[in-house]
């Protein structure tokens, strides 16, 4: 059985606005300059520590381990408290998810977003019962572009690496999915600093509606490995 594995922030859901709200209330907090959300848009993707991470380099601060757990504590309260305010499916998500299902596809999300923090927004958009696996960042000891997160999410879905399918919005999810051995499809309006063109997907799209087109066109197709 095939698997469409999902990126979640940047790919099936538009959460920038809400990130970006809850990084700065975190930078401000703590002393430091809130960060445009232009700039905030190249510091996604890796999960929220990273984030905290990139922000405090944006601030000129160095930065140890012992420094960013306070921050992340902080992240991950006010931003559960705060998870969908602004936060909405992309345009034809929905439709596409429900095709998919009606056509015997299996879905999963695989994020580094944290398990505590995907879950109940899942719950929140209304999209958990589209899916039979949701990865976090947290669930495996590694997270993406390993590719235990990503075989992970197929397994738990109840399908095999054979057949599946990537979908993702930066070179996190590029490398996950080489790493995984299975082919990536990118999406070209989320939330990456290099644009996707540059970065090898195999097929590249700019809407939902084209996403069925672009794994049929790779349901028999070889991923590439370089």
């Amino acid at each position: 059985m095939s698997v469409l594995v999902f990126d979640l922030d940047g790919t099936l859901v538009s959460s920038m606005e809400d990130l970006v709200v809850t990084l700065n209330v975190v930078m401000t907090a703590a002393g430091h300059s809130a960060i445009p959300q232009d700039d905030v848009a190249h510091m996604v993707g890796m999960g929220a520590k990273v984030l905290i991470q990139r922000g405090l380099e944006f601030n000129g601060v160095d930065w140890t381990d012992a420094d960013i757990e306070p921050l992340f504590e902080h992240f991950l309260e006010h931003y559960a408290a705060n998870i969908a305010v602004h936060t909405r499916p992309f345009v034809g998500v929905v439709t596409a998810l429900e095709a998919f299902r009606k056509d015997g596809w299996k879905l999963a999300v695989c994020t580094n977003k944290a398990e505590r923090l995907t879950l109940p927004l899942l719950t929140e958009l209304d999209l958990s019962q589209y899916f039979d696996a949701v990865v976090g960042g947290d669930t495996f000891s590694v997270s993406k572009p390993d590719a235990e997160p990503v075989h992970g999410a197929i397994s738990r879905a109840g399908g095999t690496v054979t057949g599946s399918i990537m979908i993702g919005d930066s070179v996190t999810d590029i490398n996950a999915a080489r790493n995984a051995g299975i082919p990536v499809i990118a999406v070209d309006f989320g939330y990456t600093p290099v644009p996707v063109e540059q970065l090898g997907p195999d097929r590249i799209i700019s809407h939902f509606d084209e996403l069925a087109g672009a794994v049929a066109a790779l349901a028999d197709t070889p991923p590439r490995t370089s």
